[in-house]
């Protein structure tokens, strides 16, 4: 496996997991498998991230956009979401991992929000990683949803426009309360980030993979680690300024 610097890990690693049904199609299987097959590329993903350090992690599970896919495929993502989560918060509560959700999840059926609900109960008191699931997310219609609770609470009188910043807009979001992702690993070949996490993503490194999502493996994530911590974060400084910081946070 390719080293890794643990003081050099991202503290927040976001993934849009892609390429479930590409991989089930290239063995002339049913796309289920592949979503099978990528629900244990998940359980390896959370458990690594975990013993790396890693402090949020942030999976794309199924997108707004998703719900336009046969029916038959979304009712069954949904049986595989709800065993998911029922089998692995015992797991999450012995890897002290905390749940959390954000999207609509007023569309969701009832059984699986009486699940995540459960789950979300059951962990939240844990204080290791914290893994957000987005579940019928999208990110304009995030932005929407925040930009409508402003707008009440302007309109109420808790908030005026001069108190509008970004940093308060953050706390409008379904993120509200984490920090933005520092690094995005997208699998399949695609290279967009397909509506999510929109407002989050201004200042995240991006990488992206050909490897469909079930055949991403350990080392492939390791890969993809040690790419990001060959990269130099300037937010818009020099490369000089950068080092200048960081020779004055060791004096």
């Amino acid at each position: 496996m390719t080293p890794l610097d643990p003081l050099k890990l991202p503290v927040h690693l976001a993934v849009i997991m892609d390429g479930n049904g590409r991989w089930a199609q290239q063995r002339m299987l049913k796309r289920i498998i592949g979503h099978q097959r990528g629900a244990e590329t998940v359980k390896m993903v959370v458990e690594q991230a975990s013993l790396l350090g890693i402090k949020y992690l942030t999976l794309f599970a199924f997108s707004t956009e998703n719900w336009s896919r046969p029916t038959l495929e979304v009712r069954a993502l949904m049986t595989l979401l709800k065993k998911y989560i029922h089998q692995e918060t015992a797991r999450m509560m012995r890897k002290n991992i905390r749940y959390n959700v954000i999207g609509n999840r007023c569309e969701l059926p009832d059984d699986v929000n009486e699940t995540l609900d459960e789950a979300i109960c059951k962990t939240a008191n844990n204080t290791g990683m914290v893994l957000t699931l987005a579940l019928s997310y999208g990110g304009r219609q995030e932005l929407c949803r925040a930009a409508a609770r402003l707008a009440q609470d302007a309109v109420a009188g808790k908030i005026s426009t001069s108190d509008i910043t970004t940093g308060l807009f953050d706390s409008y979001l379904d993120t509200g309360g984490l920090p933005d992702p520092d690094f995005l690993i997208r699998t399949s070949g695609e290279m967009r980030i397909s509506n999510f996490l929109l407002w989050q993503l201004a200042y995240t490194e991006l990488y992206f993979t050909d490897t469909n999502w079930p055949d991403f493996t350990i080392n492939e994530l390791h890969k993809a680690l040690a790419d990001f911590q060959s990269r130099e974060r300037r937010f818009g400084m020099t490369g000089d300024q950068i080092t200048q910081r960081g020779d004055l946070s060791n004096a």
